[in-house]
């Protein structure tokens, strides 16, 4: 392979769960999500200590009607207390509607207001959070964790608030009913709850444990329909599906054990309630019979005992709901901490629209901070000149371009316009006047005019069309079966791929932007669909400052400044004749890159025998048998995602990557990439000569065209001349040495 090896990456691991806050820590958090409902919060107060005295009044009226009522035949004493709990009925009726449509609406906008800050505040957050962090992860917070919030708050009301007044307002009237079995029964009260302050921690573990385990089986299948053509291309559908199945078994156990736990919590607590009533009814039926307490009193005495220990089951039921609740709000609570790696500093200046150059000034940057990604770059591109920055895989070329963005910020030096930090200034007027062009234009789910509108929200329709024209896609558009209200599709499925980047240029364009960025624009393109965009970038590029970031030097040929990268370091710089005629890396990449003739459409490449002489294995062939080789060689088409070797099988041919991107790994599902390969590199030499198992797999990460030579062919080549085999054979023995 001629492609810089790049370090294996390890398996993502899940980020460590947040932990959770404690009980008071969690009833605070759930406190100030509802502070800005004070109002309406109050209503609902005064409601539910209307619906308390009702609650204590009823059982009380047990006593009135059994020792007065009852007991002395007192017409007008029935009546009134019917009468009274009658009214108490409807007004308490009519008073808890309105209350439950109120608490209702609170809870919803909690709920919505959690969900605007979470999605606002991802808006904020720089891309280095986005790619540490699993996009599966940051969508259960949207799912089920606002769901379990809302599901909470809902139930709290009729399942600990009004039960907590009830118990409170019951405590009370046991007192003034006779102090002393109340005392008795106050003093029993604390063992019920026992079993649930013992359980209760072990069931906050456990939710938060199934709570982790949903989010992974989230991002699993998040990852596993994103990756779908993956799938079926490999057959991978018995081994995925193994896979989420042994996940789902893990969230199930830790599901069905969140659940015991949480059961657990209830069922002790109704032993204890169960327990009490058994002893209170003793002790009051005990005070009866010895002329301590009257009938009524120890009716009304236990219908609040009863009425307390209801009180208390609806608690302890819905205790496991708020302890489980800890994991989510967690989660949501460490999203919401997080701070952008980008921020505008105080006192940010605006930008004025370019009028000089944009400069890298002694520019370092790392990603990680274990290494330097880019090493001192300084370099000036002057306002309305057209640039590129190109190297190996690895060089910098992308981070170049995300410091351009802002999407970081330098560790050292400073990236300045017209003199100007960017540090310093707002990033809305710096993004104000640069438009990109990316190498694969993401499109939302909506109507091709809105897709275009996105560049500048405040676009007339005549503006989005005069830059679908400028983009060459109008008459396209107008094509579709609605036109311009045509929908796009998912990420643009309803367009081809040359469509998508026109439709991307014009978002771009519609900006009127001073500065345009290509990032690797056609490079994902086919040959055709690659040459006429070009010729759109090259005409649309004039008169502004165009910034280019490409892998394959024939985009770079017409820049006014190409610079060249490598290992992050800044190594060359020019105009492409000057830089052939260097003979350093450019000259390399060039050569590398040259020597390959394509049909119109790309159907088929011819490769020149100058180019073979490149490869080394290839180097010391006689001029006639390279020509032989090259006639040898056929062309293949591979599309984004497929695999062009696989480890383990039998290597039977070698590979020379003409246009696209693939990248090189041990595995197929979730490999550890060793290298990325683009146009002009090779890989599979040595099964030119020995037959052996591949020990990579290597696929196609946008459509590409190789051109390949079998071994049975280049083996029949050499059979005149056993000494040039024996010469190739001992070149691979000292490279398979060197890899060793």
């Amino acid at each position: 392979m001629s492609a810089s090896a790049l370090p294996v990456e390890a398996e993502t691991a899940s980020a460590a769960e947040p932990p959770a806050p404690g009980l008071f820590e969690l009833l605070r958090l759930l406190a100030s999500y509802l502070a800005p409902y004070r109002a309406p919060a109050a209503f609902v107060g005064a409601a539910l200590l209307l619906e308390m005295a009702f609650n204590a009044a009823l059982p009380m009226g047990f006593k009135y009607f059994l020792d007065h009522a009852v007991a002395e035949h007192d017409r007008r004493d029935f009546f009134v207390i019917v009468a009274a709990l009658a009214v108490g009925l409807v007004l308490v009726t009519g008073v808890g509607l309105v209350r439950d449509r109120v608490s209702s609406r609170i809870v919803t906008r909690v709920v919505a207001d959690l969900r605007l800050r979470l999605f606002s505040h991802l808006q904020r957050l720089s891309m280095g959070f986005y790619s540490r962090k699993p996009l599966g992860d940051l969508l259960a917070n949207f799912s089920s964790g606002l769901s379990q919030v809302q599901d909470t708050l809902q139930n709290a009301i009729p399942w600990a608030v009004t039960p907590g007044l009830d118990l409170l307002a019951s405590v009370v009237l046991l007192f003034v009913l006779d102090w002393r079995l109340a005392l008795v029964a106050m003093l029993i009260f604390p063992v019920s709850l026992v079993g649930p302050f013992l359980v209760a921690p072990h069931a906050g573990r456990a939710s938060a444990a199934r709570y982790q385990e949903e989010a992974a089986a989230l991002a699993a299948v998040q990852e596993n329909l994103s990756g779908q053509a993956v799938v079926k291309a490999f057959g991978m559908e018995r081994r995925v599906q193994a896979e989420f199945g042994a996940r789902v078994d893990g969230l199930a156990r830790s599901a069905a054990r969140a659940a015991f736990l949480g059961q657990m919590i209830d069922r002790s607590g109704w032993f204890g309630v169960l327990a009490l009533h058994v002893t209170v009814l003793g002790g009051g039926a005990w005070m009866c019979f010895e002329g301590l307490l009257s009938v009524g009193s120890l009716a009304a005495f236990m219908a609040l005992f009863l009425q307390l220990g209801t009180s208390l089951n609806y608690v302890t039921v819905y205790a496991p709901s708020v302890i489980n609740l800890a994991g989510p709000v967690g989660r949501i609570e460490a999203l919401l901490a997080e701070r952008p790696a980008v921020e505008d500093a105080p006192g940010a200046v605006a930008l004025a629209p370019l009028a000089r150059a944009i400069e890298f000034r002694h520019v370092s940057f790392s990603y990680a901070g274990e290494r330097q990604d880019l090493q001192h770059v300084t370099l000036s591109i002057p306002r309305g000149a057209s640039v590129a920055f190109v190297g190996p895989s690895g060089a910098g070329k992308s981070t170049v371009l995300q410091l351009l963005l802002r999407f970081h910020e330098p560790t050292q030096g400073a990236l300045t316009v017209d003199d100007v930090d960017l540090r310093q200034a707002s990033q809305d007027s710096w993004r104000g006047q640069i438009g990109v062009v990316f190498q694969e234009s993401f499109l939302f789910n909506t109507t091709v005019r809105e897709c275009i509108r996105l560049g500048r929200p405040d676009a007339t329709d005549a503006e989005v069309e005069a830059a679908a024209r400028e983009a060459e896609i109008h008459d396209v558009i107008l094509g579709l079966s609605r036109g311009y209200d045509t929908l796009v599709g998912e990420r643009g499925a309803g367009l081809s791929g040359g469509q998508r980047q026109r439709i991307g240029i014009a978002r771009a364009l519609v900006r009127h932007p001073q500065v345009l960025f290509l990032d690797e624009a056609t490079s994902a393109l086919d040959p055709v669909t690659d040459a006429a965009i070009s010729k759109t970038l090259a005409r649309v590029g004039r008169g502004r400052t165009v910034i280019s970031v490409t892998h394959r030097l024939s985009s770079a040929i017409e820049a006014d400044r190409i610079f060249v990268l490598e290992s992050g370091r800044l190594c060359e710089q020019g105009r492409h004749p000057e830089l052939v005629a260097q003979g350093g890396l450019y000259t390399q990449l060039w050569e590398k890159q040259s020597g390959f003739v394509l049909s119109e459409g790309g159907e088929h490449v011819e490769v020149s025998a100058r180019r073979l002489r490149g490869v080394p294995i290839l180097r010391d062939l006689p001029e006639p048998f390279l020509e032989r080789a090259a006639s040898l060689f056929v062309t293949e088409h591979f599309a984004a995602g497929r695999a062009i070797v696989e480890r383990g099988e039998r290597g039977d041919r070698f590979y020379i990557v003409v246009r696209g991107t693939v990248e090189v790994s041990h595995r197929v599902e979730r490999a550890g990439r060793l290298a990325a390969l683009t146009d002009g590199d090779y890989f599979g030499e040595i099964a030119l000569v020995r037959d052996e198992p591949r020990s990579a797999t290597v696929r196609a990460v946008t459509p590409t065209i190789c051109i390949s030579l079998s071994r049975e062919h280049f083996l029949g080549l050499l059979e005149a001349a056993p000494e040039v085999r024996a010469a190739i054979e001992a070149t691979i023995a000292q490279r398979v040495s060197a890899q060793a």
